[in-house]
């Protein structure tokens, strides 16, 4: 099984798009590459790429779905109360300002992908790293810290292996875009192994997509 996670950003914004690609190895996932500044074809072209034989599960980091009238969705407060408890983490609405613009892509990008179907044996995800992480106990202080601070991107990064992905933190410094999105294959695996700590199943058609943590 393949697991890619995705640290999107807005359609105008791509030098900010990561996705990293990993192999489930027994227990682990196994570091495979990283994509930076990823357009939509791209990304399109990377998920193609990986071929029909294994399975590809995939987590995006961007709302794939919107409240009919605007504000929070269910999942997202739910999400948002749930996270409180362990840290700050932010949980915008998907149609706050521009938010929408993440949101619009978010959308586009995974309908994209779905078309690779049934050719490829693809599923799709909603997470939000920062929230995965404090979910799952990460220090909470790194949490709020590792778009700032390249320490705690180099402590989180540790924590993702004890997490149980490998081979991530190699390299002396890395991108918090690239950090957000190894948390996202992170909470992506999990959910695709039936393990993880919240998650706000898919309500169709409004909202296609679970979201898990």
């Amino acid at each position: 099984m393949k697991v890619v996670g995705f640290d999107l950003s807005g359609p105008s914004n791509i030098a900010d798009t990561y996705l990293v690609v990993l192999e489930e190895q027994g227990a682990e996932l196994k570091f495979i590459n990283v994509v930076e500044g990823a357009d939509d074809q791209r990304i399109f072209r990377t998920i193609s790429d990986l071929g029909k034989n294994d399975r590809i599960v995939i987590g995006m980091d961007a709302p794939l779905s919107y409240n009919p009238g605007g504000g929070d969705r269910a999942s997202d407060r739910e999400l948002r109360q749930l996270v409180l408890k362990k840290g700050s983490v932010g949980i915008m609405p998907p149609t706050m300002m521009r938010m929408v613009y993440l949101t619009l892509r978010g959308i586009v990008l995974a309908r994209m992908l779905e078309t690779l179907k049934p050719d490829f044996d693809l599923r799709i995800v909603e997470v939000h790293p920062g929230a995965s992480m404090l979910l799952r106990n990460a220090p909470a202080n790194e949490v709020a810290n590792f778009k700032r601070e390249r320490s705690a991107r180099s402590r989180l990064l540790q924590w993702l292996e004890t997490q149980g992905l490998k081979d991530i933190s190699r390299a002396e410094d890395v991108a918090d875009h690239c950090q957000a999105a190894c948390a996202a294959a992170l909470a992506a695996w999990q959910w695709s192994l039936g393990r993880s700590v919240w998650i706000f199943p898919a309500r169709p058609p409004d909202h296609p997509h679970d979201f898990a943590g």
